[in-house]
């Protein structure tokens, strides 16, 4: 049965403001508008990349609300579940990011407490939304948030998975919002219903407590629960401006291991949702090229290296370029120094 969409996402949208260059939060006088969170920051890039992709989100019914809506249609994601917050506190999450510069660390400050995201409940939506997707993504960031939206998100994880509709969850921990152990605990009790599960090795370790060598750690998770397949990824940080970033992903069908070569020395822009481009390339390869793990790697891998090097939270990109990208990437010729 065809669907609507190839994926469809759970999660808070945010205004991202920030000080131009490299100007301090405390000391500039002009900040930089930009939409962003993590689970639009994954569709979009899938969505530039071929997929249909749609968010699922609550949003203020106010100007800020709006500029909101039009991004998320400018970036071609669907806002057919975008629903509304009527209510005179109705509030969107806003978060302030200083970008780095060694050994200057970038900064971050989060301001969204009781936004409308947190009213959502699965009654903002007919049961038709849960045959709707062919894959449905989330984060340990929508589950943290608050305890009606984790609620409702653990309510929706069951409803798609009961429809047949693959699952896809990101770890994506953030101690400013919950502990290691309150993360373990909720985390575990959903791990059951995903297919593709994305956690770094570091967090595999300090909020799973688990031990090994990665790829141990990879597959212990498909032991425990029945997920399919463990992707996590391997960023190397030399400086604010220059990482190094790879990833490995792990096929319980096949019992195999998937990695190349890391992306060396990406010149960093902004980092800032990068990790959710290499959700969306890894998803894009899976949706459209069901069983090709290794491809799936080389998107997200790509995906990744690109977005580092693009301003604000959303990719910017097409299949062409991530192609020439991977082309590259494994090329041992020489390469052209311009797209022209």
């Amino acid at each position: 049965m065809k669907k609507d969409f190839d994926l469809l996402s759970l999660g808070e949208l945010m205004l991202r403001l920030s000080p131009p260059d490299n100007e301090r939060i405390t000391r500039g006088d002009t900040l930089g508008k930009q939409a962003g969170g993590a689970e639009l920051n994954a569709i979009t890039g899938a969505a530039m990349l071929g997929l249909r992709c749609g968010i699922i989100s609550k949003l203020p019914a106010n100007d800020l609300g709006t500029y909101i809506k039009n991004r998320v249609r400018l970036c071609g994601v669907s806002d057919d579940y975008l629903v509304y917050d009527q209510d005179r506190d109705a509030r969107l999450g806003v978060y302030y990011y200083e970008s780095g510069a060694y050994p200057r660390k970038p900064r971050i400050v989060y301001d969204r407490q009781n936004t409308s995201v947190n009213k959502l409940t699965v009654a903002d939506y007919d049961d038709s939304l849960y045959q709707a997707a062919r894959c449905f993504h989330t984060s340990g960031i929508t589950l943290a948030l608050s305890p009606q939206l984790r609620e409702t998100a653990i309510e929706m994880i069951r409803r798609f998975k009961a429809q047949g509709t693959l699952i896809s969850f990101d770890v994506n921990f953030r101690g400013n919002l919950w502990t290691g152990a309150e993360a373990k605990a909720c985390i575990e009790s959903i791990l059951p219903y995903v297919d593709v599960f994305f956690c770094s090795e570091d967090t595999a370790r300090l909020t799973f407590l688990k031990e090994g060598s990665a790829r141990e750690i990879m597959k212990s998770f498909t032991q425990e629960y029945p997920i399919s397949i463990v992707a996590s990824t391997q960023r190397v940080v030399h400086s604010p401006k220059r990482h190094t970033f790879g990833s490995i992903i792990y096929s319980a069908r096949e019992d195999t291991y998937y990695e190349e070569p890391p992306y060396a020395d990406i010149e960093v822009v902004d980092r800032i949702g990068s990790g959710d481009a290499y959700i969306s390339g890894v998803l894009y390869g899976l949706l459209s090229g069901e069983g090709d793990y290794r491809r799936a790697l080389e998107y997200g891998n790509a995906t990744s290296a690109l977005k580092n090097t693009i301003p604000g939270d959303l990719l910017s990109t097409d299949l062409k370029e991530i192609d020439g990208i991977i082309r590259e990437h494994k090329s041992t010729g020489r390469v052209a120094e311009m797209d022209r």
